[in-house]
């Protein structure tokens, strides 16, 4: 309608120009269906596309701002732009969906998954991580089905350019992303390989978390030193905070949402055995500080593993639609702390409410959605591989595979933490199915030499990590 009234048409002559029109719009599409890779991308509606400088040999990088509907059962109302990262091959490549739950990263890299199939990658930035951000947010469509939502028209559209078969795969919330987009798209893609994603099914009943810390590992004097260590960060809290605060100052770190910078030390202090098993390994225990070392010793170390800087309003504003999803669908870990009681003044604030802006209203679905998603799993489940480490404690809650599940399988590997990956990973044989696995959905041939070796820049992402 607009370029008519910019053409000054009317009346009689509408009919002709609107066949002028078609007839320069299939020109147009049939160039770009022949044309360079960038004239394709630019011809889909809504998109928006500036070509980088590639980094990576053998691939254009591209970014693309997609427009999105903030609500899908209402298309007509506002929209948002997406943002997605394209690492460009060939079309005739797989394709593979890289999902972070969170931000795209910024670089170009390699997903394990892409590397296998030596295929294309897009990384899409998921609704409300800033700038893929609707404003003003109406944040009861940060939700699941949204956020797969806004997948399956993007890989609709794609789909036109890249008509080969597609892979998803993420780590983490990015995995936990994967496995909601093929609940609700089944057909999307041909196979989906989900690294260390929870799955809190049962929100009430955090026993698990539990007995993770007591078993974790094979060395007991590792488990008893992390407590100990805790405990006496809570010990010394009037020298913790003296250096906390004198970091909050040079920082210009405030703490509006957490209140307080006391309750941000403590909330650091209930991670710290947490964030040390999901990062490190168990050999990194030998490099833990002692009990009775310096107080600048202990405030390193509980500051290196946690990360009190993350507590500030400048560490939690880009987490915030994590934490209201795990607050409204997703559900939350929630380990109990008795070695550290007496000593914690804010145990209950252990929880997704206290990390969003008070303004911003929450409510949990009781665990309505992730139900759904646990039986889905169990009963449908078709070309899934699910990966997990073993002293991770986000694979306490993992998914499991039932008898309607069929081509999928879930393995673990042995002392791994929360970056665990299938190459280099897993035991021999376990590695070769894997693969093998990912190859065959991809149609790649399955002797083909890809990837040997975990790429330098897999996953970017992966040591981001909300305390929840």
């Amino acid at each position: 309608m607009a370029l008519l009234l910019a053409a000054g048409v009317t009346g009689a002559g509408t009919t002709a120009a609107l066949a002028v029109t078609d007839q320069a719009s299939t020109a147009q599409a049939g160039t770009a269906q022949a044309g360079d890779i960038l004239d394709r991308l630019k011809a889909i509606p809504g998109m928006q596309v500036t070509e980088k400088t590639s980094t990576l040999p053998g691939y254009r990088w591209f970014w693309l701002e997609y427009k999105q509907p903030v609500d899908h059962r209402n298309p007509k109302g506002k929209w948002f732009a997406q943002r997605v990262m394209l690492q460009h091959k060939a079309a005739d490549r797989p394709m593979v969906l890289y999902t972070s739950g969170y931000n795209t990263p910024e670089v170009m890299f390699t997903s394990e998954p892409a590397a296998l199939v030596d295929g294309n990658q897009i990384s899409v930035e998921y609704r409300y991580f800033t700038p893929s951000r609707p404003e003003p947010a109406d944040w009861t469509k940060d939700n699941i089905w949204q956020a797969a939502t806004d997948e399956h028209r993007l890989i609709r559209e794609l789909k036109k350019i890249y008509n080969t078969k597609w892979i998803s795969t993420g780590a983490s919330k990015g995995g936990m992303t994967a496995v909601y987009h093929k609940r609700f798209y089944p057909h999307d893609v041909d196979g989906s390989v989900v690294y260390v994603a929870p799955n809190d099914v049962r929100n009430d009943d955090d026993r698990a978390y539990d007995r993770f810390f007591q078993t974790v590992g094979d060395d007991p004097k590792c488990r008893a030193h992390l407590q100990g260590l805790a405990r006496e960060f809570l010990e010394r809290r009037p020298a913790m905070l003296d250096r906390f605060k004198a970091a909050a100052d040079k920082g210009g770190w405030t703490f509006e949402i957490l209140r307080t910078q006391d309750r941000a030390f403590e909330n650091s202090v209930m991670d710290y055995e947490w964030a040390f098993w999901q990062y490190s390994l168990q050999s990194d225990c030998a490099s833990l500080p002692s009990v009775d070392a310096s107080d600048d010793e202990l405030y390193q170390s509980l500051d290196t593993i946690s990360g009190l800087s993350f507590y500030s309003d400048q560490g939690l504003a880009p987490y915030i639609p994590y934490y209201y999803q795990a607050g409204t669908e997703l559900g939350w870990p929630s380990p109990k702390f008795k070695h550290l009681r007496p000593l914690l003044r804010y145990e209950s604030s252990y929880q997704p409410r206290t990390y969003v802006p008070s303004d911003i209203r929450m409510r949990f679905d009781h665990g309505r959605a992730m139900r759904d998603i646990d039986r889905w799993v169990q009963r449908n489940a078709s070309q899934m591989l699910f990966l997990y480490g073993s002293n991770d404690p986000w694979g306490s809650e993992p998914f499991r595979l039932g008898r309607g599940s069929r081509d999928s399988a879930v393995y673990v590997a042995p002392g791994m933490n929360h970056s665990a990956r299938l190459i280099d990973r897993l035991p021999a044989d376990e590695k070769a199915k894997s693969i093998a696995y990912v190859k065959r959905w991809a149609g790649v041939d399955p002797g083909a030499q890809t990837l040997t070796t975990g790429p330098s820049a897999d996953d970017p992402l992966q040591f981001q990590r909300p305390p929840l």
